[in-house]
């Protein structure tokens, strides 16, 4: 009999501020996220702290008060992990620590560490571990903390301080080598990306899990990893997909995020090329997510840091299987209608409005309208191609509505 391997999950709390930039529900659904984030990690949270604060307390991040309440409670339930939902200070990482004597991380180390888990390739690879070197740098001094130290002054200058700078050597070294190392990798990628040909190329985008490689699969018939969890996704997957008799290249790109370390964000510029030098963009959305709005402006905010917002671009709102929404009931006068209550015809209306048509409802997984989508994407890769070649426009004739192919 084979007996069923029981996945061990990390006992952990979260740390989150609500603040005059960040109200009660902002910081609940941040929090919902960085949950989210845990599990993926491997995680399991037991409890969550907030606290009202006009800015993070310098040195702990939050006040004395409700530390000594996360201490005790991670005393009492054998906590391994304190996670906070913001970036902390090396000087911040370094007190909490010493007061909660368990491992202690912020979002950003939380995400570095999915990368780290979830890369395949050796190029994925080398873009993490140099953002994780990136973000380890200026925390360095911290990590000595097992090293006696002598006090300061001539002939009293502790051991620790050699290795020190010692280890940061090191690590600058490292950086060096594997910037270079992405430098010279990005030249192949770019060879390669030219050996294509001149075929017209579209890349999906979208925040993290919202079904982009549910949706690469669909209309590829191909086999690309894809899996309910945060950064499911995190090499670029390049396919041919031909819909009728028009071939073109699909490429399917990391998922954003909010509150995106900086380190990743460099770091995976190159990745994000496919964005860059698409003709195409499909922005997949979640639907169903009750802050896909901020979600869409989250990846919108990114595509401006990497160049790629000037790109034609289709709204594919994705998971309309599994949307829901509030409803009052006839009686109820007090309550007021808002976004929430919108049906999904009311958001299709309001959301064709908004980009001029270029937008489509779908299930990527029930399969759900997808014929108007293959052709929504046949007619806008045909008017790129038949711009390209004019000599090609007999080949491809309008899209009828008998044209999808089994």
């Amino acid at each position: 009999m084979i007996e069923e391997t029981k996945i061990e999950y990390e006992k952990t709390v979260l740390i989150g501020l609500i603040t005059q930039f960040q109200d009660e529900d902002k910081a609940t659904e941040y929090l919902d996220e960085l949950e989210f984030l845990a599990y993926t990690a491997g995680g399991e949270v037991l409890k969550r702290f907030t606290q009202k604060m006009d800015t993070p307390n310098p040195k702990t991040f939050i006040g004395s008060g409700k530390m000594e309440e996360v201490r005790a409670y991670v005393d009492q339930y054998e906590i391994g992990t304190a996670i906070f939902d913001d970036e902390l200070s090396p000087a911040q990482q370094k007190n909490i620590e010493k007061i909660l004597k368990c491992k202690v991380i912020d979002r950003t180390n939380l995400i570095l560490d999915i990368f780290a888990q979830r890369a395949q390739t050796s190029y994925a690879r080398t873009q993490v571990e140099l953002a994780q070197y990136e973000y380890l740098l200026p925390r360095l001094a911290g990590m000595w903390t097992h090293l006696e130290r002598q006090r300061g002054g001539i002939g009293m200058r502790g051991p620790g301080e050699t290795e020190i700078e010692t280890d940061r050597r090191i690590v600058r070294d490292r950086i060096s080598l594997l910037k270079k190392k992405l430098e010279k990798i990005d030249k192949q990628q770019a060879i390669q990306r030219g050996n294509r040909g001149a075929l017209v190329r579209v890349a999906l985008v979208g925040y993290t899990n919202v079904g982009k490689s549910t949706l690469m699969n669909t209309i590829s018939k191909s086999e690309v990893f894809a899996e309910n969890k945060l950064f499911a996704t995190l090499d670029t997957t390049v396919r041919k997909v031909v819909i009728r008799n028009l071939p073109f290249l699909l490429s399917d790109t990391v998922g954003f995020i909010r509150k995106l370390p900086t380190q990743l964000v460099e770091s995976f510029k190159s990745t994000l090329d496919e964005v860059r030098e698409a003709d195409l963009l499909l922005h997949v959305v979640d639907i169903s997510h009750p802050q896909f709005e901020d979600h869409i402006a989250s990846v919108n905010q990114i595509m401006d840091e990497i160049g790629g917002s000037d790109k034609p671009m289709l709204m594919v709102f994705n998971k309309i299987d599994q949307y829901t929404h509030k409803t009052i009931d006839e009686d109820d006068l007090v309550t007021e209608r808002t976004e929430e209550h919108f049906t999904l015809e009311e958001w299709e209306r309001t959301w064709m409005s908004r980009v001029d048509g270029d937008a489509i409802f779908i299930s990527a997984l029930n399969k759900d309208n997808m014929e108007a989508f293959r052709k929504k994407v046949y007619d806008r890769v045909r008017e790129i191609h038949i711009t390209r070649f004019p000599y090609n426009n007999f080949l491809y004739p309008e899209y009828d509505a008998y044209g999808e192919e089994e």
